[in-house]
């Protein structure tokens, strides 16, 4: 009988493998990051690449996290998901791969449909929304791509659909988060987490 020669088995390497494009050295953890660290693992079953990312500098990953987590969870007027579909549709503008991974599952996940997701990261505008989503993410998008044409009209249209000056401030504080946060992943090549693909689907 012949010898069958067989290929080797290519190593799979994940797509996150380096989490950013450049090698800082993480900073020791402490033991409030290390219990945050832990929180993340025992909710959601890892530990976000973007903490990672920022785990060089414990005083940045810190303002990281407060900021996120008082826009993104923290009571507020705007609902969850309102919160993520801005962060997907401010996403899709800048074409941030790991904010649109991350937060895409997110959408899917809170809403429970999986389409609604990936119209979000396609075209927000081909998903089937209600006036006050879809004012809420036209006005983000505005924002995003010509914050110079901003004016009271835009306001006025958010009032429209029932935000209060507050919730106007919560929406541009979380499309203001996101255009920065893309623009760090965006420069690092930050590579989202595997995990994500998966959820809501």
């Amino acid at each position: 009988m012949a010898n069958v020669m067989v290929a080797p088995t290519p190593e799979v390497r994940r797509d996150d493998d380096p989490v950013i494009a450049l090698p800082l050295p993480p900073a020791q953890l402490d033991a409030a990051t290390k219990a945050y660290f832990a929180k993340c693992l025992e909710k959601i079953g890892f530990v976000p690449n973007v903490l990672q990312a920022y785990g060089f500098d414990l005083a940045k990953l810190g303002a990281f996290a407060t900021m996120y987590n008082d826009l993104m969870l923290a009571p507020s007027a705007l609902t969850k998901l309102e919160r993520e579909m801005i962060a997907v549709a401010v996403s899709s503008v800048n074409r941030c791969y790991y904010c649109l991974t991350a937060h895409g599952a997110a959408v899917r996940q809170i809403s429970g449909d999986p389409i609604l997701g990936e119209q979000m990261v396609m075209n927000y505008r081909a998903a089937r929304l209600d006036a006050r989503q879809r004012a809420i993410l036209d006005f983000a998008v505005k924002l995003t791509e010509r914050p110079h044409e901003v004016e009271e009209p835009d306001r006025e249209a958010l009032r429209r659909v029932g935000l209060s000056d507050r919730d106007i401030w919560d929406v541009a504080a979380v499309t203001g988060f996101f255009n920065m946060s893309n623009r760090i992943a965006s420069a690092t090549d930050m590579r989202p987490n595997p995990e994500y693909h998966t959820q809501g689907r």
